[in-house]
């Protein structure tokens, strides 16, 4: 489940574009694209070049869905972990710290651009 109560951590696997539930691009804006896409058994995370949107797929059915968003502009700070030498499952981790003391944490299994996604963030809090 998305919730970002309690500092969860989210275990996220990487999945293609068109794996992307398909209201969420109904919320873009202009020249708004994706750059990585990544699920936990039922929900999903979309990284674009404006924002982080969070897909939480509710109920018994799955066909009731909370669609939040994280704007890159309102991140103080961040970190990112990139994966060990010789990691039998590779993993990244990625904190963010936004100006009302909000954290959210991911945790990337298998491949992951974090550093893509770390300069995309810098790009907008620098």
């Amino acid at each position: 489940m998305i919730n970002f109560s309690n500092n969860a951590v989210f275990n996220l696997s990487p999945i293609k574009e068109e794996q992307v539930q398909e209201n969420v691009k109904n919320l873009f804006v202009s020249d708004e694209t994706i750059i990585g896409a990544y699920k936990t058994i039922r929900d999903q995370v979309v990284f674009t070049n404006k924002r982080i949107i969070t897909i939480d797929v509710q109920g018994f059915t799955g066909k009731r869905k909370d669609y939040s968003t994280l704007p890159y502009s309102k991140i103080q700070y961040f970190s990112v972990q990139t994966p060990g030498f010789a990691e039998l499952v590779p993993d990244c981790e990625m904190e963010l710290y936004f100006t009302n003391g909000f954290v959210a944490k991911f945790e990337f299994k298998g491949s992951c651009n974090i550093i893509e996604l770390g300069q995309l963030i810098s790009s907008y809090i620098l």
